[in-house]
């Protein structure tokens, strides 16, 4: 999927870590094309492996609905603890709220946004970075 959907993740290295409808992790590894002038990852690559975790649930949870729902990102918010360096894993546990918000969505049949967060953890345990995507969800 990433090489004909997001050929940039592909490029940047992202990868699915680990995957059920309640919780999505996406590994990033420091290399030569995502890091910056710093020696550590570039905060975009963060930010894409982050957006990625909440956006593949998003996506699960309107497939499995039968409904023909957009979405799209209108917030997003992020915190930097330290240097982005080696492998690190992005995750989302929110699947659950997700589809709340998506029964919410079909059964008023108005928009609604929820905010996701995504943590970044790397090989010593260690938060990188936290993200927060506001998403709104609307009924075709």
């Amino acid at each position: 999927m990433l090489l004909t959907q997001l050929p940039i993740a592909w490029i940047a290295g992202l990868k699915l870590y680990t995957y059920s409808t309640n919780e999505c992790s996406i590994s990033v590894k420091l290399g030569f094309l995502n890091k910056n002038p710093f020696k550590s990852m570039f905060w975009a690559v963060q930010g894409m492996a982050a957006e990625l975790t909440t956006g593949l649930l998003c996506i699960d949870c309107i497939q499995n609905s039968g409904q023909s729902i957009s979405m799209l990102v209108i917030e997003q918010k992020a915190v930097f603890y330290k240097k982005a360096k080696g492998k690190v894993i992005f995750t989302c546990k929110q699947g659950k709220k997700i589809k709340e918000l998506i029964h919410c969505v079909i059964d008023t049949k108005e928009s609604q946004t929820v905010s996701l967060k995504s943590d970044g953890i790397d090989e010593a345990g260690d938060k990188v970075s936290s993200f927060e995507f506001v998403w709104s969800f609307k009924l075709r």
